[in-house]
């Protein structure tokens, strides 16, 4: 209890520390993006990280007051220490400037309040200031919102549940306990990680909810078979025993396969996914490392008073295979065929929307139009168009010094501007012999491409494959030139790439790891592929949830969620790794009982109906207060962390009542002896040992 005690403190102090070492980058290790994005930060002093743009309006302004506004922007940027103005343009009676700076994300995010004061003391009222920076300081105090948010949300359903289940005992505080010192020690270690490896900025809010929720079920899980065995006549001790054998031995099983389903992310080339598959990592193994030590101390230290003398709760002392899921069971096993039939083809149905699925690198909407950063998005989409926010940006390195001003350079990149503003998509281009186009050693020359439509829309990324296309065929530059296309647009495309060349491989380690794992702990060679092709359905629902909701509006309205035509592309691999983890971790709770129940000589359906009774009561609560937590990302203000709430909710409940309650049950029926086939060869390759239930100290 004392070291726990002191992890927790430790942990939550470096969680108040963490968000200094937070980032949003999406970049994507030797990719022609990154390649591009190098240059430009080597040789053009362009921190992307670090750079603000300043938005200025003007009405009618002559030359002579526009250069006084130019002048304006320049003192202000005074204020920043290492400031430089870089690419300055003026397009429909609106000033922009990009200020950079030589600072982090997280120390530039600390001048956004003095610049936007000393952009008024220079008279320049409406001056809206947004860039990396901007957003940053802005957006963490909302992030920091919605999580404190969510936690109440999260823990007032818990203890509302937890009473419901459990009953008016002190036993309702232990999954509490439990998950707070579970969260903290996952934050602690995230902070250390942090200060070598690159995590996003959504990390903590992941980390804290969907900690909370998974913690807090496998607490559950024990403290209620901890009751179950008590209830037996055993001493407290024995009971205990029993519990960690069971209950603690089916908790590990379940951490590991999930924290195996996580790890897979990092296999993705994208440190962006790799920090968000560390973080995800880190949840179910804490929540193991708790389980096997600070939950056996807090139950032992309640003992009998795990029970209570007033409200019993559902799960109380009455017999399970007399409640509601042993009903349900029973009402199952004779209509098997038809509940079978039925049950897939609804699940079928609503999995088919996932067909209508569109991704995306980003949204602009993951940024709230009602902060500044945001708003000044918002207004330049509006008026000039989404390209103007994230331009393309061609780097072009010509291979020694003092070559930009040649004529023989000079008549190549005007030949190559001409020819990329004919493109269709393109909105116009941006060059020149200036500073902000041309290195101060004369050997790099970059230009800018204004698209006419947002980063993630597809003619936009049709625009970055086709000038990509058509700068391979450049002619003109010295020999040896080297031509890169950089900027946010070519950066999503790089990064869509990057997920969808791992996906298959991500995909079939995960099943293969999946199976391995199952057919060991269940013992059986069918229940494993059974499990994980029931897990594809639930995991195809919640992506045409998304689809459902913020591509054609069902319900929008009633969750406040944005209209959207594509999803976030790091939402949809996330998810489907912490989707697939949390079903096979409902897969363990059930079957395992049911296992205990064979092997102790019950028949098939009578396995089926104990295993049930016992454990969905458990895995239903369990996944109402993990939805529970994960309001804090349905109600809250970025479009990616909705999306991942949203999705991750549905096929949670989807799974946790529908699949488990009526297709496994039937799909075990009409298996029948077939549930529990393990070949003997296979027993001794996978090593499978007897239950606990089967050894020798168990039959004592």
């Amino acid at each position: 209890m004392a070291i726990w005690l002191l992890i927790t403190v430790v942990g939550l102090v470096a969680a108040g520390n963490l968000n200094q070492y937070l980032t949003t980058s999406l970049n994507v290790p030797g990719s022609e993006s990154e390649k591009a994005s190098q240059i430009l930060n080597t040789n053009f002093g362009e921190n992307t990280e670090g750079t603000f743009t300043v938005v200025y309006k003007y009405t009618n302004a002559t030359k002579e007051e526009l250069a006084g506004i130019v002048q304006a922007v320049e003192k202000a940027s005074a204020v920043i220490p290492g400031s430089q103005i870089g690419a300055q343009k003026s397009l429909v009676g609106t000033l922009y400037t990009n200020m950079t700076t030589p600072l982090s994300l997280v120390e530039a995010a600390a001048y956004t309040t003095p610049l936007r004061q000393a952009l008024v003391q220079q008279g320049l009222t409406g001056a809206y200031v947004t860039g990396p920076p901007a957003i940053e300081k802005d957006v963490t105090p909302v992030l920091a919102r919605d999580l404190q948010r969510g936690q109440l949300v999260a823990v007032v359903i818990a203890l509302l549940l937890l009473l419901l289940l459990l009953g008016s005992t002190w036993a309702i505080f232990i999954p509490l306990i439990f998950a707070t010192a579970s969260v903290s020690l996952a934050l602690g270690i995230i902070y250390l990680i942090a200060q070598r490896l690159l995590m996003v900025l959504y990390v903590p809010n992941i980390v804290e909810l969907i900690g909370l929720g998974l913690a807090i079920d496998y607490s559950l899980l024990m403290v209620h078979r901890y009751r179950r065995e008590l209830l037996s006549n055993v001493d407290e001790e024995v009971a205990l025993i029993r519990t960690m054998q069971t209950a603690g031995r089916t908790v590990v099983l379940s951490g590991i396969t999930v924290s195996v389903a996580l790890s897979t992310l990092l296999l993705v080339p994208v440190p962006f996914v790799r920090s968000l598959g560390i973080a995800g990592v880190l949840v179910p193994l804490v929540s193991v490392i708790a389980a096997l030590t600070l939950q056996p101390v807090l139950l032992s230290l309640l003992g009998q008073r795990v029970f209570s003398d007033g409200y019993q709760g559902i799960m109380g002392k009455k017999d399970p295979l007399a409640g509601l899921w042993a009903k349900l069971s029973r009402w199952v096993i004779p209509r098997a065929q038809s509940v079978f039939a039925i049950t897939l083809i609804a699940l079928l149905m609503a999995a088919s929307l996932v067909s209508k699925l569109e991704i995306t690198p980003s949204s602009l909407t993951a940024i709230p139009a009602n902060l500044e950063s945001g708003a000044v998005l918002s207004d330049i989409a509006k008026k000039v168009g989404p390209g103007v926010i994230t331009p393309h940006e061609i780097v072009i390195d010509l291979g020694a010094p003092n070559r930009a001003a040649t004529e023989q350079v000079e008549a190549a990149r005007l030949a190559l501007a001409t020819s990329i503003s004919t493109m269709p998509e393109v909105f116009m281009v941006a060059s020149g012999k200036q500073a902000q186009y041309v290195d101060s050693t004369g050997q790099f020359i970059r230009m800018y491409v204004i698209g006419s439509n947002a980063i993630g829309d597809k003619k936009t990324r049709e625009l970055v494959e086709n000038v990509r296309l058509h700068i391979t065929s450049v002619s003109g530059f010295p020999t040896g030139a080297q031509i890169y296309l950089g900027g946010s647009p070519a950066q999503g495309v790089d990064l869509i790439s990057a997920i969808l060349g791992s996906l298959p491989s991500i995909i079939l380690l995960l099943l293969l790891i999946a199976f391995l794992l199952l057919a060991r702990a269940f013992r059986s060679l069918i229940l494993p592929i059974k499990a994980i092709l029931m897990d594809l359905v639930s995991i195809s629902i919640s992506f045409g949830s998304l689809v459902a909701i913020f591509k054609f509006g069902f319900g929008s309205t009633l969750l406040g969620t944005y209209q959207l035509d594509q999803i976030e592309a790091w939402v949809l691999i996330f998810m489907f790794a912490v989707l697939f983890g949390l079903s096979m971790d409902y897969e363990i709770f059930l079957v395992s009982r049911m296992r205990e129940a064979k092997d102790a000589g019950a028949s098939n359906n009578d396995a089926i109906t104990h295993g049930i009774a016992h454990t969905s009561g458990v895995v239903s609560g369990a996944a109402i207060i993990l939805v529970g937590a994960l309001s804090g990302f349905v109600f809250g203000h970025f479009a990616g962390l909705q999306e991942l709430g949203i999705g991750l909710a549905v096929g949670i409940i989807i799974d946790a009542t529908i699949i488990r309650g009526l297709l496994l049950p039937s799909s075990m029926v009409l298996l029948g002896r077939w549930n529990w086939w393990l070949p003997q060869g296979l027993a001794g390759l996978l090593k499978v040992k007897a239950s606990p239930l089967e050894r020798p100290e168990a039959r004592l």
